[in-house]
């Protein structure tokens, strides 16, 4: 009779926990997979992105923007998966993965938007780690 050992190994790196967190996507897997990848290159040390990280930035007033901007929630409201309403009164899809299931899958609205909104909300550009942190948590929901 024949043995034969196979190993699995099994990579448990950032894409699973998005995998886990909401569903496969293979282009917001890979926007994921490159900012995990630069915020490795800033910090040898980081572990992986945190829907707690991500909840709390998404979900807590800031005082360094702008000060029609003090939260994301301002414009996207505290509840992700309703649609958002800024200032200029055009509606936004939920962010909210589940509701808006193409939401973080295009790189260059991705950047775009990140540039724009972390500018009015902590007057500076986010991490890597944040955005991979608000993608993972808006992931979920």
């Amino acid at each position: 009779m024949e043995t034969r050992s196979d190993t699995f190994v099994a990579d448990f790196s950032l894409p699973l926990v998005v995998i886990f967190y909401g569903g496969s996507q293979p282009a917001r897997d890979a926007i994921l997979a490159a900012l995990a990848s630069q915020a490795k290159q800033a910090d040898p040390a980081f572990a992986g992105f945190s829907v707690d990280r991500g909840s709390k930035l998404w979900n807590s007033t800031h005082t360094e923007g702008k000060v029609e901007t003090p939260s994301c929630t301002t414009c996207h409201t505290k509840d992700a998966t309703a649609e958002g309403m800024p200032r200029a009164l055009k509606p936004i899809a939920p962010m909210a993965v589940s509701k808006t299931p193409d939401r973080f899958t295009d790189p260059e609205k991705v950047d775009k938007w990140f540039t724009r909104n972390c500018q009015s909300v902590l007057a500076r550009a986010c991490t890597p780690v944040e955005k991979g942190d608000v993608i993972t948590y808006l992931s979920g929901l």
